[in-house]
């Protein structure tokens, strides 16, 4: 039997067709997650760490502007806007929330219950409140802990070896951190007296409480300068290696970022090591592990990284046993 079929069929046929098509093409489209990533600096001091974290992404399967949008949150120093940020992160609503410091982490667990949470803190999230245990975090928040703040007897040790003579130190922290800076605090004053140091604390929470703080230094000339593990610091280091050569001033730092632009030294974590980890941790939520039964990762490596063309203009000579331990030196 033949069916013939007219022209207004046809078409109708063929226009049902036509939609059909780019839904079953839209349906084989990847489905899109949604990530919070809260940080207290500016995006632009952020690029190496960034990109670390995307790839740690990647090795999960997930890749920004293909299957994943990433939502950030910039304070740009101004850590009062970290609760209406992590807020925002909530209303959005967003998979996971990725906090990059123990101050955002704390706020981004003040503003959700719920959402899972994946932090970087250089303290220690058991003390902060940020997890129950290291093994067994027990919440909704997990991450990695890159020790640097616990470092701190190292570093004065190291600066001692390094400057022999030294006596005093001024030891650089920024109050508006405060959790962080408590622990720094917590952990030098002990250390200063069994290395037989005397410190003495200066603030700064903007640029020119910096140069605020480098005058008092060299009114009070201390034998060295050692600079706190925090964010803002960390985003001023041109300023704070700048000031210290121009002050002649031995100076210890908690990053290789700041050797690699001509810091005396630095002794800490391999943070962009760190920021890969949380960026596979975060694609393991997105998968559906349980924040609360990820163990908190701990920092396994520590970097020893020596300018030893700063060491020269300062007149320093790094003894051979700093050399042979160190992990990198600068010349």
């Amino acid at each position: 039997m033949t069916v013939t079929i007219g022209r207004r069929e046809l078409l109708a046929a063929l226009g049902g067709a036509a939609v059909a098509w780019p839904l079953a093409a839209r349906a084989q489209q990847p489905a899109i997650s949604v990530i919070g990533f809260l940080d207290t600096r500016s995006p632009d001091t952020m690029a190496d760490r960034l990109r670390a974290f995307r790839q740690g992404l990647k090795d999960t399967g997930y890749v920004e502007r293909e299957n994943l949008a990433i939502e950030y949150r910039w304070a740009e120093n101004q850590m009062d806007r970290l609760p209406e940020l992590a807020a925002e992160l909530v209303r959005r609503p967003v998979a996971v929330i990725v906090a990059t410091n123990a101050s955002s982490a704390l706020a981004a667990k003040a503003a959700t219950p719920t959402i899972p949470i994946a932090f970087l803190t250089a303290a220690d999230p058991v003390k902060d409140g940020l997890v129950a245990s290291l093994a067994r975090p027990g919440g909704n928040l997990t991450g990695t802990n890159f020790l640097s703040a616990e470092l701190t007897a190292k570093r004065l040790l190291l600066l001692r070896e390094l400057v022999p003579s030294a006596d005093r130190v001024a030891v650089l922290v920024n109050p508006a951190n405060v959790t962080t800076t408590e622990t720094t605090l917590r952990d030098v004053e002990p250390a200063a007296r069994a290395t037989g140091l005397q410190i003495q604390v200066f603030n700064a929470s903007t640029s020119r409480e910096i140069d605020s703080a480098f005058a008092a230094f060299m009114r009070e000339r201390p034998d060295g300068v050692f600079v706190g593990i925090d964010q803002f610091l960390l985003s001023r280091r041109a300023q704070l290696v700048n000031l210290a050569s121009r002050h002649a001033v031995p100076a210890t730092f908690p990053t290789r970022e700041f050797t690699e632009i001509g810091g005396l030294m630095s002794y800490g974590a391999n943070i962009p090591a760190a920021y890969h980890q949380i960026g596979i941790y975060t694609g393991r939520i997105l998968k559906g592990a349980k924040p609360a039964e990820l163990p908190v990762v701990q920092a396994s490596k520590f970097e020893l990284v020596i300018n030893n063309q700063t060491a020269r203009m300062l007149g320093l000579t790094v003894p051979p046993t700093l050399l042979a331990t160190a992990d990198e030196v600068i010349e």
